[in-house]
């Protein structure tokens, strides 16, 4: 039988970049021989608009029984912003408890960075952001809509429990890189001391278990300046929901763009989901014409979760080789190759002795 895993290619390009991943898969699981069991889900705008559901119950539980789930993208235009991301993205994080968003940052040679003077060697560490509590919990609401006195609520919800492991597994996942072998917290104890209290107090909690592991504090504004001018400070970064939701995407633009940025949504003891960090890019559906690169790295982070980490390397490995030696861009039509082409050069990669 061997691995049991969900397939949401999406909305827009996703079903596009889903495919070259799903090639990919199937190439390195013929070298490493190991087997696979896919089952799709049609989850995302299309379904929504023709029968109003986003993520029915049956297809949670389904959801539940996998190894693995690997996404393409959701957002549709014209479906107004948050009923997919709520109804689907977040739905599948809360209830698979998958509470690590764990995003590599790193520059492969040949990718370029627009950082001034910054090359491989300096961008390559890991964010570690929590990914069921914060602001993105949905607790709050609005009194006196559409008045003078309206008023608007959103809560951000932090637990001992849930900042615990969440620092825990960035610690842990430090130890694993054996790098710098250092974790930085990034928050925001000046202005939001109360949330960031908690964080602080608990970080230097855990650390006191990790010998040999150091450890930095910065505000989430000096990360963000430090990102930009010195990335080669940075081992693993540890985070709340929102600060860590904004710093990916700047760490995604530090490692050469959305076309090869990848994400892992992971509950270390469930089913984790695996997916290219950028959007459904709509207005270059069916043109072939995006990188799959983020979406095969995708595939790559979740053969390293199922631990068939030869294959994971060999997928890293050819997708270095193609960034290097083929592509002229990550940009959207500007690759040299169309979106098909790039994951057959993967692919040929992988096979070549």
């Amino acid at each position: 039988m061997g691995y049991k895993i969900a397939v949401i290619p999406g909305d827009g390009t996703g079903p596009e970049v889903v495919a070259e991943g799903l090639k990919v898969l199937k190439a390195v699981s013929e070298k490493f021989r190991f087997k696979y069991q896919l089952e799709h889900y049609d989850l995302g705008g299309e379904r929504y608009l023709k029968t109003k559901e986003t993520l029915p119950g049956s297809v949670l539980n389904e959801l539940k029984q996998m190894d693995a789930i690997y996404l393409g993208a959701i957002g549709h235009p014209d479906v107004k912003p948050g009923i997919l991301e709520k109804g689907i993205l977040l739905k599948i994080r809360f209830e698979l408890d998958q509470y690590i968003n764990l995003r590599p940052v790193k520059l492969y040679p040949g990718v370029e960075t627009p950082l001034k003077d910054k090359g491989p060697e300096d961008i390559d560490f890991v964010i570690v952001r929590e990914n069921t509590e914060g602001a993105y919990t949905g607790l709050g609401g609005i009194f006196k809509k559409g008045t003078p006195d309206e008023v608007a609520v959103q809560e951000a919800v932090h637990t001992r429990k849930g900042v615990e492991r969440c620092i825990r597994y960035a610690f842990e996942y430090c130890r694993k890189r054996d790098q710098k072998n250092k974790v930085t917290m990034c928050g925001k104890t000046n202005v939001l001391t109360y949330a960031f209290d908690l964080w602080e107090r608990t970080f230097y909690e855990v650390a006191k278990e990790f010998e040999g592991i150091e450890t930095d504090y910065a505000h989430v504004d000096a990360i963000c300046m430090w990102m930009m001018k010195n990335p080669e400070w940075f081992d693993v970064i540890v985070t709340d929901n929102m600060f860590g939701d904004i710093i990916t995407d700047l760490g995604a633009m530090v490692q050469g763009g959305l076309g090869i940025a990848a994400g892992g949504n992971i509950n270390p003891d469930g089913v984790s989901m695996f997916e290219p960090i950028g959007g459904s890019a709509p207005k270059y559906t069916g043109m072939g014409v995006v990188s799959p690169l983020a979406a095969i790295c995708a595939c790559q982070m979740m053969l390293g979760h199922l631990r068939e980490e030869k294959a994971a390397r060999r997928i890293e490995e050819a997708i270095m080789k193609v960034v290097k030696e083929d592509v002229k861009s990550l940009s959207a039509g500007k690759m040299g190759y169309t979106t098909s082409q790039v994951g057959d050069l993967v692919v040929k990669y992988i096979v070549r002795k």
